[in-house]
């Protein structure tokens, strides 16, 4: 295996997933994006962040996207003898939007892309599969990697996704607040077994968000109710579920973002809509391309830690 000389770059947009009924399924890849570089070296590894984590985030082997990369080296069969990486994030962390699956989707593309025929080795859906694995689950990293609103799966042979357009009229707006929430702790307040009746419930839901989301969004706040996940985490995050619950009083289809405990609304949020100064407020782009690979160092505007566009 030989690998290439000078940097590699990638931008990685933030995700949502569950959106409601869509447990563990669906995802929604969002206008928010972390921008990393990487170069082979001769020994040693090196990580530099800024924005988003900086200072708090491991260094060295311990970054998840140097994690990430050394598991996508392994399976295209060799090791560098060093890597120097630049972050610059601005996904906020532990938030519901899918840093960990950005970082991760980041680290197994720029691997792939620092070895020359990378691709031969590691096609675009071994690196689902890949990205999948180590995150767990792929509601996350299929709309990072595809882009768009993604359905995923899991079969014996590992992760599948498929990724659909999304209707024009469809606008998420996240509501991001400053505490922090854990995807683990999220998973340990459900339950190991729901009523049939919400289980059943919550598929035809889902089968119907996939029309709203794509034909038809005046169905996104019917398609948006959910009996899986979301009132057995309320607890967890009490200020998560009153924002959703008085968004959806509101006419909005609302949702937890993830695992939460920041709150995507689908549907558009009134003007005079007050969520209070705990909560920081984007309107988002749907992110259509998904991540992005480039040659070369992270140029000045890739190196700006605000995120450009969004509105607060």
């Amino acid at each position: 295996m030989t690998f290439t000389s000078g940097p590699v770059r990638v931008r990685v947009p933030a995700t949502s997933a569950n959106l409601g009924p869509g447990f563990d399924a669906l995802g929604l890849a969002l206008g928010l994006h972390d921008d990393v570089a990487a170069e082979v070296t001769a020994g040693g590894v090196r990580v530099a962040v800024t924005g988003e984590g900086a200072g708090e985030l491991p260094d060295g082997d311990r970054h998840l996207v140097v994690t990430a990369m050394r598991a996508a080296f392994d399976v295209l069969g060799a090791q560098p003898a060093g890597l120097a990486l630049e972050c610059v994030n601005r996904i906020p962390q532990a938030r519901g939007l899918g840093s960990s699956s950005a970082a991760i989707v980041a680290g197994v593309l720029l691997a792939r892309a620092l070895v020359v025929d990378g691709a031969a080795g590691l096609d675009d859906d071994a690196a689902l599969r890949l990205a999948s694995e180590l995150e767990g689950h792929p509601d996350n990293v299929a709309p990072c990697l595809l882009g768009g609103f993604t359905v995923a799966w899991t079969e014996p042979a590992g992760a599948r996704a498929v990724s659909l357009p999304v209707a024009a009229a469809v606008r998420p707006t996240v509501f991001v607040p400053g505490e922090r929430g854990l995807t683990s702790v999220a998973r340990a307040a459900l339950p190991a077994t729901v009523p049939h009746g919400d289980a059943a419930l919550t598929a035809g839901r889902a089968a119907l968000l996939v029309h709203a989301l794509t034909a038809d969004p005046a169905l996104l706040l019917p398609a948006t109710v959910d009996r899986l996940h979301q009132d057995y985490r309320a607890a967890g995050m009490p200020a998560t579920a009153a924002l959703v619950a008085a968004l959806r009083a509101a006419g909005v289809a609302a949702v937890v973002s993830g695992a939460g405990p920041t709150v995507l609304a689908l549907s558009q949020v009134p003007a005079g809509f007050d969520a209070g100064t705990d909560w920081r407020r984007w309107e988002l782009p749907i992110d259509v391309s998904g991540a992005r690979v480039a040659r070369g160092r992270l140029g000045h505007a890739e190196r700006d830690p605000v995120a450009a566009g969004r509105k607060s």
